[in-house]
């Protein structure tokens, strides 16, 4: 009984300690999943983070191939990031040696743990379990052994069957006692084995770091924080004059944000310009639509920039180009730029009168390639400040002489310096004043000096020799026109004076918004030209056909056209008076180059009635009209040769 007793508490101890040992060896498993798991994202983050280096590094190195618009400056920068490129690259080499090293002294020591000692544990506690099982099924077994008819051979195989069971387990606990002993000393060295092998390799790693740094690197970093810290410096003070200008611009009056309200005068000499405007689009046959876009010249280009752009593309080319004020019923402020071809135009408006007025300037200056002289501010303050008296008013009796530099040169024989292309001062006096309105200075001077002469009656009385009544010519052809404006000019021989003389009105109807314009009936003979009113049918004047001395259409802008009349000025007091010039621009219905013909063919019926085998050629080659009276030319108003008053069209001036 003792000894039975003293069996009993053995195993009963046994079982306690086993139960305590496989609780322990259960934690342990849990902590080391757990351990492992940290220690392999550790690992796992030291390989991200020696890729991301790598990766790192070739980013750094493609700063030099990025096509920056602002990389002027940056060659240093450019320079320091290759270094800095090369550094990241020698430090990613100790960081992926770091990384070889944690997989080698802490991750591999930990797995081989597990997998060699704690999975030994749960195999042999299974084994043990199985063995356990095995004895209880035996011992089992032998207790239902009858006892009073006891079979001698059934008792044996059952004795030897516990036996073998007993042996089998006693063996399987052995081994998983022993294994649970071991695995209290193997945890101890599983645990430690791990953490030196990372710390070694960091220590290793921060020693060829420092060695690294402090050989290689010193000089170069100290040069860098001296750089950045320049830097910051200049961005310090950029950034405290930003904050200064936006005190200042907060303690403005609204009135500085207001439109409209520019306190500066208008500049009329730029030769470049940039802002926004209105543009307007077509969005069907007679619907329109306004659009705000930044413009801006260059060169003699007008450049636009729509919102999103990173650069502006070119909107029109203003060399040569017409830019004069609009009326739009529904927006103030329109001006609109044509080009010399006619086939291209555009409606733009301005913010303010101040930005309207110098945006058509600017244009006006761009398109007379001012920005291609030596001195291009000078040369658009002249010819603006000779735009401004240009428009000044000034009576009919004043000298057309006075103001100019050197009046001699007002005269027609007047020398020229030069044989080549004749300058604007060569044919038009600087401040000559330009007369917007029918009555003209310069014929109402004609007509109150002359002695003995013809003259033209302000109130459509002409004299007999320009009266359809007593006009035996055989030449009559209307054509509706809108008087522009006439100027006196320095000579009557040369188309380039017209020209000019349409150059400068035009710049002055723009630059003055002048938008009026005087419309007539332009009757052609081949004595006279006279202007008549289409509604009252009364000649406003009359020039008779001699004193034509030149005549032209626009190059450009076909429906332009102009002549130069030839008269006397008596102020020299002279006899027979000095020859003086008038050039005279208007804008037809239709070709200029049709009111030329007519005017030609009227200048050489005068030449053909010298010979009268001429005069007969030239009606032959004419056609006549019914009553045999008049040539024949096509009529734009009507019909004019039986003096029917002409149908009055709308001016598109």
């Amino acid at each position: 009984m003792i000894i039975y007793f003293s069996m009993s508490l053995c195993l009963l101890q046994t079982r306690s300690l086993l139960s305590v040992f496989e609780e322990d060896a259960g934690t342990l498993t849990d902590y080391t999943n757990q351990l492992l798991q940290s220690m392999q994202r550790v690992y796992g983050a030291q390989v991200t983070h020696t890729r991301t280096n790598e990766q790192k590094s070739k980013v750094t190195v493609f700063f030099s191939l990025q096509n920056f618009a602002l990389g002027k400056g940056d060659e240093e920068v450019i320079s320091t990031l290759q270094q800095f490129a090369r550094t990241v690259g020698e430090l990613n080499t100790l960081h992926s040696e770091l990384a070889s090293q944690m997989a080698d002294r802490m991750i591999f020591p930990m797995i081989q743990f597990r997998e060699k000692d704690l999975t030994e544990i749960s195999t042999l506690r299974e084994v043990f379990g199985i063995a356990s099982d095995e004895h209880e099924a035996a011992m089992v077994k032998y207790s239902r052994l009858p006892k009073k008819k006891e079979n001698e051979k059934v008792k044996a195989e059952l004795v030897g069957e516990v036996a073998y069971s007993r042996r089998k387990q006693h063996q399987a606990s052995m081994q998983y006692y022993c294994a649970l002993n071991a695995l209290q000393y193997r945890k101890r060295v599983a645990m430690l084995e791990p953490m030196l092998g990372y710390t070694q390799a960091q220590i290793h790693f921060y020693k060829k770091g420092m060695d690294l740094v402090s050989k290689k690197m010193d000089s170069f970093l100290v040069s860098v924080s001296s750089m950045t810290q320049s830097i910051q410096a200049q961005l310090d003070s950029e950034a405290e004059a930003m904050r200064l200008t936006q005190r200042e611009l907060l303690s403005m009056e609204d009135t500085v944000y207001m439109p409209d309200r520019d306190p500066v005068p208008v500049n009329r000499t730029l030769i470049q310009k940039a802002g926004y405007l209105n543009i307007r689009n077509k969005t069907g046959l007679v619907t329109t639509a306004w659009d705000r876009l930044y413009f801006f010249t260059q060169g003699g280009n007008l450049m636009c920039q729509p919102r999103g752009a990173v650069a502006g593309g070119m909107v029109l080319d203003l060399d040569n180009s017409s830019v004069m004020a609009v009326e739009c019923e529904d927006r103030r402020y329109c001006f609109q730029i044509t080009s010399p071809s006619g086939k291209t135009s555009m409606i733009l408006q301005a913010e303010s009168k101040k930005e309207y007025e110098e945006w058509i300037c600017t244009l006006n200056n761009i398109s007379r390639q001012i920005y291609l002289t030596d001195n291009p501010e000078a040369v658009a303050i002249r010819l603006n400040q000779t735009a401004i008296q240009a428009v000044t008013p000034i009576t009919s009796f004043e000298r057309r002489g006075e103001g100019s530099p050197n009046p001699d040169r007002a005269k027609p024989g007047g020398v020229q310096s030069s044989s080549s292309a004749p300058e604007a001062e060569d044919l038009i006096v600087p401040g000559t004043p330009i007369q917007f309105d029918i009555m003209l200075p310069a014929s109402e001077f004609q007509d109150q000096n002359r002695v003995g002469g013809r003259r033209t009656n302000p109130f459509g009385e002409t004299d007999d020799d320009c009266s359809p009544e007593s006009d035996d010519s055989l030449l009559q052809q209307v054509f509706a026109v809108r008087f522009l404006g006439s100027m006196a000019v320095r000579s009557g021989q040369t188309q380039e004076v017209i020209y000019e003389a349409m150059r400068q009105v035009l710049a002055a109807r723009a630059i003055h918004n002048i938008f009026r314009t005087t419309e007539s009936h332009l009757m052609v003979t081949s004595s006279c030209l006279r202007l008549i009113d289409p509604r009252t049918q009364v000649t406003r004047i009359s020039f008779q056909l001699q004193e034509v001395t030149q005549f032209a259409a626009h190059q450009e802008n076909g429906r332009l056209m102009g002549f130069v009349v030839e008269g006397r000025d008596w102020s020299e007091g002279t006899e027979e008076g000095e020859p003086s010039f008038s050039a005279f621009v208007f804008e037809s219905n239709t070709e200029g180059e049709k009111i030329c013909y007519t005017i030609s063919l009227g200048k050489d019926i005068i030449e053909a009635k010298k010979d009268p085998e001429a005069l007969a050629q030239l009606m032959k080659n004419m056609p006549l009209t019914n009553d045999g009276k008049f040539l024949l030319l096509d009529s734009e108003t009507g019909d004019t040769a039986n003096g029917g008053a002409p149908d009055e069209e709308e001016s598109e001036a």
